[in-house]
């Protein structure tokens, strides 16, 4: 509904999933250790290839991917990551380097950060949210481009999200409460990665990590979209969903909280729009949305998570941020796989394949 398009096919045990300017990622199986199957996904975006790591498993006939750090940081800086800073940092847009950039000022009033930031999950807060908005934002940019044809100009940025006469015509910015549970929900991350990273690399001397989750009772692995501990959702790629039987559309940066906690005979649960940028599914709506679709966004979430990590770590004691200690790390579950070489040229033969398959259908 909002222009683009994404392109997933599956052969052989390797997925490749395509979303057109904004790149994608290649998927294939690579590792097994304990009963447990591991895949490597290299994801192709703005001409450089990185790959993440994910483990697949199996709940009520559908089968899902969960994000796993290739690494885990020391005890130390989880603890400095998760309790108060005791001081407050000064930061604001000019800080982060937004000032001025064009996807800050593409939807007014919808993301306010936070003056002062007196822990990491707040920090953390807003460095998610700014990368979904850019995200938002960039892929407005093609679909404009993309509309405009071949060899035209793309419209102004201010018109790439214009909706469509029928969509919300009204914007529902991130109230402090939305922020507070995407926050509370950053924290709740921190402290399970430091559980994992106990249990994957265990201190001499540290105290015992809690037990894992309990399984599903037919043994399979409930996904982490359904966990009653986890209902706030940061979008991380245009969806269509419906609400009331009417579609509607959400965007990076939008925010939904999951209503139930078993999926129907489609693997689709309800949620309720929490927040939304003009054009978006209006907030207080209730959706039908794909458990798949809240997993990769919970994926999503980690990843940033760990890339926020990283920076807070690298820039720690810099810019007015505190000092944090130990920020070593140690391996993860499984070690860190290569980027996929031929990634770029299979996102590339995929999507001219689609658009030949467009052409004959128009």
């Amino acid at each position: 509904m909002r222009g683009g398009r994404t392109i997933r096919s599956e052969r052989n045990g390797r997925v490749i999933v395509n979303e057109g300017r904004r790149g994608g990622y290649v998927q294939r199986p690579y590792f097994n250790r304990g009963g447990r199957s591991y895949y490597s996904r290299t994801y192709y975006r703005n001409g450089r290839a990185y790959s993440r790591v994910y483990r697949g498993y199996d709940y009520r006939g559908g089968h899902y991917y969960g994000y796993v750090p290739d690494r885990y940081y020391h005890p130390g800086f989880y603890g400095w990551a998760y309790h108060p800073w005791g001081v407050g940092v000064y930061y604001g847009p000019a800080a982060w380097g937004w000032a001025g950039a064009p996807w800050y000022g593409a939807y007014p009033g919808y993301f306010t950060p936070y003056p002062v930031y007196a822990s990491a999950n707040l920090w953390l807060t807003d460095y998610l949210i700014a990368a979904n908005m850019q995200a938002a934002y960039q892929a407005g940019v093609e679909a404009g481009a993309a509309s405009a044809g071949p060899g035209q100009p793309p419209p102004p940025g201010e018109q790439y999200q214009q909706p469509a006469p029928e969509a919300n015509t009204q914007q529902t910015p991130l109230s402090p409460e939305v922020k507070q549970a995407i926050a509370d929900e950053v924290q709740a991350q921190i402290a399970a990665e430091q559980a994992a990273a106990a249990q994957t690399n265990p201190q001499p001397g540290a105290p015992a990590p809690p037990p894992p989750a309990p399984a599903a009772p037919s043994g399979e692995q409930v996904p982490d979209a359904l966990n009653p501990s986890e209902r706030v959702f940061v979008v991380a790629t245009n969806l269509d969903l419906t609400a009331g039987g009417q579609e509607c559309a959400v965007t990076p940066g939008d925010v939904l909280m999951r209503l139930s906690d078993t999926p129907d005979a489609d693997q689709n649960v309800t949620a309720s729009v929490q927040s939304s940028k003009k054009g978006d599914c209006a907030a207080g709506q209730t959706v039908t949305v794909a458990v798949n679709d809240l997993q990769e966004m919970h994926n999503h979430f980690r990843e940033q998570l760990d890339s926020g990590l990283q920076k807070l770590a690298d820039n720690a004691g810099k810019n007015g941020l505190p000092g944090a200690p130990d920020t070593g790390t140690t391996p993860g579950e499984v070690p860190a796989p290569p980027p996929d070489q031929g990634a770029a040229d299979q996102l590339q033969a995929q999507q001219q394949q689609a658009d030949q398959v467009e052409a004959e259908v128009k």
